[in-house]
């Protein structure tokens, strides 16, 4: 099986990374325009499999798309990262271009591809993707919300002093700092909810912290984080080669879902090697149905971009 990564930056080099470790893919292929970079970050990969004990190959290309040819699954990861004080609103009309032409060459070499969208507006460029590549709407799916959802747990990880591994925990809703919904009422600790073990403030400060988690990594470190993406995105391709069904918040495509259609955004999905299989229900008290609708119209207004420049 062949996985390619279309980006050879910080989350397209450490998605990749994840998934050579993994050990899940005969080859993956690294993609970026800039000469050489994809090549050398894909050799240095390779120098750890001694190390680290995986047979995949990884091999990097420069802006050659015949290499993709016969992908199973690509990981769009370009276009420009957010800068401190930039919203990922601010990034749609520098990234749509790259982003269409990206999925445009996707599928003429591998037709039967499913593509999981990481590029900011992710949400908005998920919807581009879908609208511009003819691929059936199950095979087109932004990674946002398993990175959000993740972030959430983190959160609640740290308040609650537990394992995140014990937590279940998903944020709905758009892949914005202003337009996630972390459902904490929702939230469990080993089948317990959260809410038992936190007032009232505690879960108001778990929600925001979450919210602003891009902002504040973008803050510190000066660009858009890559550990947790990748980890999201190796985790999401993964469950796509194994056929796992594992339950991933993604930004899909709606057609009357939650009272939402014509958008892409975070809903509970089954993720396995069809794509995204279907939407799990999920029940929203009256105030969680406002924030989703909230969430769908800041999202929408996103897209009303992309028509107005003619590029869906």
């Amino acid at each position: 099986m062949k996985l390619t990564v279309i980006g050879a930056g910080a989350v397209g080099a450490t998605t990749a990374d994840n998934l050579v470790r993994r050990n899940i893919a005969e080859e993956i292929v690294l993609l970026d325009i800039k000469e050489g970079v994809a090549e050398g970050k894909a050799q240095d990969m390779m120098q750890t499999a001694a190390l680290l004990g995986f047979d995949s190959k990884i091999k990097g290309v420069t802006n050659d798309y015949l290499q993709t040819a016969g992908s199973a699954v690509a990981v769009v990861t370009s276009g420009l990262p957010r800068k401190p004080g930039m919203t990922r609103e601010e990034l749609i009309g520098t990234n749509a271009n790259i982003v269409k032409t990206v999925v445009e060459n996707l599928v003429k070499y591998s037709p039967d591809i499913i593509i999981l969208v990481v590029s900011n507006p992710m949400d908005t460029m998920t919807y581009l993707a879908f609208k511009s590549s003819g691929l059936p709407k199950n095979r087109i799916i932004g990674m946002g919300g398993a990175l959000d959802s993740a972030r959430f747990r983190y959160q609640l990880a740290t308040k609650l002093n537990a394992s995140p591994n014990d937590l279940n925990a998903i944020v709905v809703g758009g892949h914005g700092d202003t337009t996630m919904i972390p459902l904490i009422d929702h939230a469990t600790w080993n089948s317990i909810p959260v809410t038992n073990f936190l007032d009232e403030g505690e879960q108001e400060e778990i929600v925001k912290k979450t919210m602003v988690g891009g902002a504040t990594l973008t803050a510190l470190i000066g660009t858009s984080a890559w550990y947790a993406p990748g980890a999201a995105a190796a985790a999401m391709v993964e469950s796509i080669v194994l056929n796992q069904n594992r339950l991933f918040t993604a930004s899909v495509y709606l057609e009357g879902e939650l009272g939402e259609e014509d958008i892409n955004i975070g809903v509970p999905v089954i993720i396995n090697k069809n794509g995204w299989e279907r939407i799990v229900p999920i029940q929203l008290s009256d105030r969680e149905k406002e924030l989703f609708k909230a969430s769908a119209d800041a999202v929408r207004n996103m897209n009303n971009v992309l028509k107005e420049s003619n590029l869906i």
